[in-house]
C-alpha cells in the first residue's frame, strides 16, 4: 500500500464527515470528498507538515465545497415546479397562516413589531437592525426572540 492509500484510508471518513456537517447531504459530501482527495495527491508534494495531515485535507475540502457553492449559485437555474392539486392548497394555506401571521404581529407592541418585521420580512441581520435603533445587536437578537414569544402565545390562543 502506498502512502497515500494509507492517509486515505485513514482520513476519508474525517474529510466525510466535516462535509457533511456542512452540507447535509450524502452526494455532495461523497463528491466533494473524492474531489479533495484527488486534489490532495496532486499537491501532497506542496504539503509542509506544519498542520496535521487532516487539518490539510478538511481545508482543502472546505475550500472545495464553497467554490461548488459559488459554482451552484452561477448556475443555478430553478426549475418550474410542477403543479398538482395538492399544490394549490398548500400555497392556500400557506397564504393563510402568513395573513393570521401578519394579524398576530399587529397585536405586539413596538419595537417588538418592527424587529420581527425587519428581520423576517425584510431579512435584514441583526447587526443592520440594531444600527437602525442605535442600540447594540445584543439587544436586536433578545428583541426578536421575545417578539417570537409574544407571537407564538397570541397564535397558541387564537
Amino acid at each position: 500500500m502506498t502512502e497515500f492509500e494509507s492517509i486515505y484510508n485513514q482520513y476519508f471518513q474525517d474529510v466525510y464527515s466535516f462535509i457533511l456537517s456542512l452540507s447535509r447531504n450524502e452526494k455532495i459530501a461523497e463528491e466533494i470528498t473524492q474531489e479533495t482527495f484527488f486534489k490532495a495527491l496532486k499537491s501532497i508534494d506542496k504539503f509542509n507538515g506544519t498542520c496535521k495531515v487532516n487539518v490539510w485535507l478538511c481545508q482543502i475540502a472546505k475550500n472545495t465545497y464553497f467554490t461548488y457553492l459559488d459554482k451552484q449559485k452561477r448556475y443555478d437555474t430553478k426549475e418550474i415546479p410542477e403543479i398538482s392539486e395538492n399544490s394549490v392548497e398548500e400555497v392556500l394555506l400557506k397564504k393563510e397562516e402568513i395573513f393570521r401571521l401578519h394579524k398576530v404581529l399587529n397585536r405586539i407592541e413596538e419595537p417588538y413589531k418592527e424587529v420581527f418585521r425587519l428581520r423576517v420580512f425584510g431579512e435584514l441581520s441583526y447587526k443592520q437592525i440594531s444600527e437602525l435603533f442605535k442600540r447594540t445587536e445584543s439587544w436586536a437578537r433578545v428583541t426578536f426572540h421575545r417578539a417570537k414569544g409574544k407571537i407564538q402565545e397570541l397564535l397558541k390562543e387564537e
